[in-house]
Formats: structure tokens, C-alpha cells, sequence
């Protein structure tokens, strides 16, 4: 059964409703944890009555794996645009992609990824595959160096793992990630 069935409207405008109910269950939801959250929450943060957002989702398990789904997608799509902007050096790329992937993820939706982490049961095959999907776009993008980019590429990873734990804000993650991509580039 498909958890984020949604009854279907027609529209951007309900379109749009959609993905702002969408957003805001994912800060309802990194804020009080899966477990804790509750329609109610989401729909006064979302601003929607509450049969309102069963109108749209009809279950929370649905409407978390929707949120997390739609986040996921829109992570990997900004990652894939900035390693693709031609002309631009290697360096920034990658550093903006990290940024659009992890960077984010860091101040007000910190929780977002634990949230992810602590309930791989609810969600569906986009969030399981995601990881993967952006190390493979890592790894096409250095492919000026085929011999060294797989060992790039985990590196790097690895370092924006290390650095969402350990700085206090967005912009402390962006200079340390350019650090670590100008020395394994180097």
C-alpha cells in the first residue's frame, strides 16, 4: 500500500499548497522526531486545518516519507546543478554541491537527518538510494582524475559527515568543506 497516496487535485496552486505542506511537516517533524510529531503539529504549522492535511495525506507515515522524499530530491537536484555549471572551477562545485546535500542541514533543520537515520522503515527507496546517487555524481565530476576519485569522493563525504557534528553554523561548515576539498584536490 502506498502510504503517500494523495487525494489528487489539479493545479500549480494546489501544487504549490502541496510542496508548502511538505516543507513544513519536515521542520514539524525534524522539531518533535517522527514519534512526537502529531497531524495537529503539522498542520498548524503548515497552516492547514487538520482535515485539510488528511484531504492532501492520508496518513503521517505517508506524509513523512513524501516530506523526507521531496527534500531528498531537491538536495540531489541543487547538487547535481552545481557540479554541472560549466566553466565554473572544480573546487567551488564540489563545495556547493556539499552545501545544497549536507550544508543545509545544518542550524534550524539539524535534526532532519537523524530524523532520516532513525527511521529507515518509513521511508521509500529514494531516501535508501540518495546516498549513493550523489557519490556517483561526486564521481563524475572528478573524472578529470579516475585514478583518485573514488578515494575523493569517500573522503570527501566522509569530512562533511565529520563537519556537520562539529560546527555551530552553515558558514563554519562552508570554510572548513573548502578547506578539505582544496587539500585532496591538491
Amino acid at each position: 500500500m502506498n502510504h503517500a497516496a494523495m487525494i489528487t487535485t489539479d493545479g500549480p496552486r494546489s501544487t504549490e499548497r502541496r510542496e508548502s505542506v511538505l516543507d513544513a511537516a519536515l521542520g514539524t517533524f525534524a522539531r518533535f522526531g517522527y514519534r512526537k510529531a502529531s497531524m495537529d503539529d503539522i498542520a498548524a504549522d503548515a497552516q492547514i486545518s487538520r482535515p485539510g492535511l488528511y484531504f492532501l495525506f492520508s496518513s503521517k507515515s505517508g506524509l513523512f516519507q513524501a516530506a523526507t522524499e521531496r527534500a531528498i530530491q531537491l538536495d540531489l537536484t541543487a547538487a547535481e546543478r552545481a557540479l554541472n555549471v560549466p566553466g565554473r572551477p572544480l573546487a567551488e562545485r564540489l563545495v556547493d554541491a556539499f552545501d545544497s546535500w549536507a550544508g543545509r542541514y545544518i542550524g534550524p533543520l539539524a535534526d532532519v537527518q537523524s530524523l532520516v537515520e532513525d527511521n529507515p522503515d518509513l521511508l521509500g527507496p529514494t531516501t535508501r538510494a540518495a546516498p549513493d546517487r550523489f557519490h556517483r555524481m561526486l564521481l563524475d565530476a572528478l573524472v578529470d582524475d579516475p585514478t583518485r576519485s573514488h578515494a575523493i569522493a569517500q573522503t570527501l563525504i566522509a569530512v562533511s559527515i565529520g563537519l556537520k557534528h562539529q560546527v555551530a553554523d552553515r558558514q563554519d561548515y562552508l570554510t572548513r568543506m573548502r578547506t578539505a576539498v582544496e587539500l585532496v584536490l591538491a
